[in-house]
């Protein structure tokens, strides 16, 4: 009774090894949010730049980007990327056609949802319906609160993402490699200190 409650005691709070890997995947995370922010505020908004308030915003939409491809392997992260960027690309479409030709309307930001979702659907990605939606009504808010030239605000995201989606990949790699060699040089010592003992 006393050990199974132990076990559960232990399992319940993870042990060194797994909180350890549990911080370095938040250290990593909190890591590649900042670059991810800082890349598009500093970098990027030298380049071109609307305002600060619009630097700032490509800096957070960066973030998300960061945020939503970060995952425990490669391939989770590989397959969230792809995500992202088919759900971002098929939102940027939309939205800068209807800026290049009207300005911000609540019926035209709602009508560029349901076709948003209607084409992801139709692409075989339903999965991706909820991610366009959201990045076709952020891109359509943000072009009526700075409604000159609102077309650029669908490329500006679109940007933002690209970077976000790669600082986020390579973060998910390098992390998933650094925890692989933990791993294998936690075992090394577990073969070493059983070997001592024997």
């Amino acid at each position: 009774m006393a050990r199974t409650q132990q076990q559960d005691a232990n399992t319940s709070q993870g042990t060194p090894h797994q909180v350890g890997e549990v911080v370095m995947r938040g250290a990593i995370l909190a890591i590649s949010c900042a670059i991810s922010y800082w890349l598009i505020t500093h970098i990027l908004a030298n380049t071109y730049s609307i305002s600060r308030d619009d630097n700032l915003l490509g800096g957070m939409w960066a973030v998300v980007a960061t945020i939503f491809v970060y995952r425990d392997s490669n391939a989770e992260s590989v397959r969230s990327a792809l995500s992202r960027m088919a759900a971002t690309s098929v939102s940027f479409a939309l939205c800068l056609i209807y800026l290049l030709i009207f300005p911000f309307h609540i019926w035209g930001m709602a009508a560029l949802i349901g076709i948003g979702a209607i084409v992801v659907t139709t692409m075989g990605r339903p999965d991706d319906t909820i991610t366009t939606g959201i990045t076709t009504a952020v891109v359509m808010v943000v072009a009526a609160l700075s409604p000159h030239d609102a077309w650029r605000q669908p490329i500006l995201r679109l940007v933002d993402t690209a970077v976000g989606v790669a600082v986020g990949v390579a973060a998910a790699c390098l992390g998933a490699n650094f925890m692989r060699v933990t791993r294998l040089k936690g075992r090394d010592n577990l073969r070493k200190d059983a070997g001592e003992r024997a």
